[in-house]
């Protein structure tokens, strides 16, 4: 078996364990710019009064969004609700101001009044008030920047939502893999699951209230769907051989997975509710990584019946199969936007490194995307701004953020180990 169909092999399938609903964890991800556009309109950030936690939150969000940059230098004096100044920002280059006040209703109850303000148009473009309990501040700080980012873009802003990975520690061998989930900046991580042996595949349920995976703990794969609010969870496949790369359709029905059970690694389609199982592709090639169409009419799925892993499409409506990738000798781990237009995959040029790239569906044009290398599980954020995928600098494992448009790179690594198998959360 050559290289390549090795690798796509073990894509295809990928104890002492504990299942908990979600818990803290002190495996927190460390934030780090690696790229910022050069040129981006500049917003201004004032601190809220009565608050030093909201508006640091903010102005990260924004910064981190790849579309503004924050004006910290040289700015008018502090303004504060309704009084900004338009001249005084004109002069200082500052398009955007936000201002707010945070003020307690009582011990566990926080209003929040915030503004955005359009120096250009001299108008205040949100006038907002929140009140969230204490213990959700820092949720309510991304949840205005998801407001003042479509407020400025016309886009949902994701910077509220959460992804999860698979953190492997090398220092605590009784909990050497975990499934976490974090904030999308790598705040309040919270462990899910913890294995001696491999986790592999998260996949969100549409509803982000569960979360499917791999586990390794009966000495074969198997399937798992855990409840997050619970910790409870059931095994959902545990066929002879290989089961693997769970995907849930739309309307959280269905799941599309990966077994052998038949000999060859196939994809198979679940009825959730019934658990009846339906083989959907046949072939003497490894089928693999399939992923619902964002309406539900069709999958995505990895396959080297053409003598290398390409990507295909598998439609419902008349079971036909149609290749959509021809650059480059290996794609694999597609996965679509939430608008279906664009597909991100993991891309290898001729005699290159694996690379994340953006495939448009309609035009067939693929474009690489990461300045990384050895790159794997591209995920899509839910407005299709972002792609989330691991990656290796150095001797580090880590998770990587990046603007579809290449302008904007973060970087997510651990202290802890080596951080893979990303998946961004749906909304």
């Amino acid at each position: 078996m050559d290289k390549t169909r090795k690798h796509l092999l073990s894509l295809a399938v990928f104890a002492a364990i504990s299942a908990v609903a979600p818990t803290a964890t002190f495996a927190q991800l460390h934030l780090e710019i690696a790229k910022a556009p050069e040129q981006a309109p500049k917003i201004a950030i004032i601190p809220f009064a009565n608050d030093n936690a909201i508006y640091p939150i903010v102005e990260s969000d924004l910064n981190r969004s790849g579309r503004f940059t924050s004006a910290s230098q040289n700015l008018p004096a502090t303004a504060s609700l309704n009084q900004v100044q338009a001249g005084d920002w004109q002069n200082a280059g500052v398009p955007y101001v936000v201002v707010g006040q945070m003020k307690a209703m009582d011990a566990n109850t926080f209003e929040i009044h915030y503004q955005l303000y359009d120096v250009q148009k001299q108008q205040y473009l949100l006038n907002e008030v929140l009140t969230v309990p204490s213990s959700r501040v820092r949720q309510a700080g991304h949840l205005i920047s998801d407001t003042i980012y479509q407020a400025l873009t016309g886009i949902a802003g994701d910077f509220s939502g959460r992804i999860a990975y698979v953190l492997r520690n090398q220092a605590t061998p009784a909990q050497r893999y975990t499934l976490q989930i974090a904030d999308t900046d790598g705040e309040q991580p919270k462990t899910v699951l913890s294995s001696r042996d491999p986790i592999l595949s998260p996949a969100w349920t549409p509803d982000a209230k569960k979360i499917a995976y791999v586990s390794f703990e009966t000495k074969r794969p198997a399937i798992y769907l855990q409840d997050l609010a619970t910790g409870q969870r059931e095994v959902l496949a545990s066929f002879r051989g290989l089961n693997g790369a769970p995907s849930f359709s739309p309307d959280g029905k269905s799941m599309l997975f990966t077994a052998s059970m038949h000999g060859n690694p196939e994809v198979y389609q679940m009825d959730l509710s019934t658990r009846q199982v339906q083989r959907m592709t046949n072939d003497s090639a490894i089928d693999t990584e399939a992923r619902y169409s964002p309406d539900g009419k069709s999958f995505i799925f990895t396959s080297d019946r053409g003598g290398s892993p390409q990507i295909y499409r598998y439609s419902f409506d008349d079971s036909s199969v149609k290749r959509l990738t021809f650059k480059g000798a290996f794609n694999a781990r597609g996965t679509l936007s939430a608008d279906g237009k664009k597909i991100a995959l993991v891309h290898r040029p001729s005699g290159s490194n694996y690379k994340v790239a953006i495939q448009d569906i309609n035009t067939g044009i693929t474009n690489i995307l990461t300045p990384t290398s050895l790159d794997e599980s591209p995920s899509f954020s839910p407005n299709g701004q972002m792609v989330v995928y691991a990656t290796r600098e150095g001797n580090r494992g880590l998770l990587s953020v990046m603007s579809t448009d290449g302008r904007f790179r973060m970087n997510l690594p651990s202290e802890q180990g080596e951080v893979r198998e990303p998946a961004w959360a749906p909304k």
